[in-house]
């Protein structure tokens, strides 16, 4: 009587789990693949809070923020150079300062026609470097400082501090306009009691506030 050939229960079990271990094991890696590279898309979303309105005025020393839709190797934080220009991939130096972000992007656009097709450029001011105002006089930290979008005298003030010496009734702002240079009085204490509000002045480009 021949003999039954009996099925090798224990092999066939070690080969289910040596595959569902294997099958783990590439979820498991493609899963990790996917967080580690991120889509041309996603990268591009990321972009850095604008420093600057739309009417800013871009000048040397300036940081932009140069995004290339669904192209990474052209996106990139840039400095405007002293003489104004910035160097980007495939196009070298771009004329920068003295446009405006959406003035840069379209001279970008134009000139990347050549090497991409239908290219999409956003610029993005991230520091003001080129705009500043000056804080001198008794103050904890005299100097320039980068002016910001609608930037008042008191905020400026708050940053600057004041010695103990300062004389907060007296203070002025000198601005230059048409070749003579203007005086305008500032008293801080009123100005933080919500008095004078008229005082509290949007500062421009090269003002000097003086805490005597």
């Amino acid at each position: 009587m021949a003999s039954m050939v009996q099925p090798n229960f224990g092999e066939d079990m070690n080969h289910k789990i040596a595959t569902l271990i294997g099958s783990v094991v590439l979820l498991a890696s493609l899963s990790v693949l996917a967080q580690k590279a991120p889509s041309a898309e996603s990268a591009n979303s990321k972009q850095p809070t604008p420093q600057a309105g739309a009417s800013y005025i871009i000048g040397p020393e300036d940081t932009l923020f140069v995004s290339v839709w669904k192209e990474p190797d052209l996106t990139a934080t840039l400095p405007v150079r002293a003489d104004g220009m910035i160097s980007l991939p495939l196009l070298n130096d771009v004329q920068a300062a003295g446009l405006t972000p959406m003035q840069l992007a379209a001279s970008i656009t134009e000139k990347l026609k050549k090497f991409v097709s239908d290219p999409r450029v956003t610029v993005v001011v991230t520091q003001m470097n080129s705009q500043r105002i000056y804080v001198t006089g008794e103050v904890a930290h005299s100097g320039a400082m980068n002016l910001t979008p609608d930037m008042t005298v008191l905020q400026a003030l708050a940053s600057a501090g004041f010695t103990q010496f300062a004389n907060t009734k007296g203070i002025y702002v000198l601005r230059s306009q048409n070749g003579t240079q203007k005086k305008y009085p500032v008293n801080y204490k009123k100005l933080v009691k919500g008095e004078a509000n008229d005082q509290n002045i949007l500062l421009k480009p090269g003002d000097t506030i003086v805490v005597p």
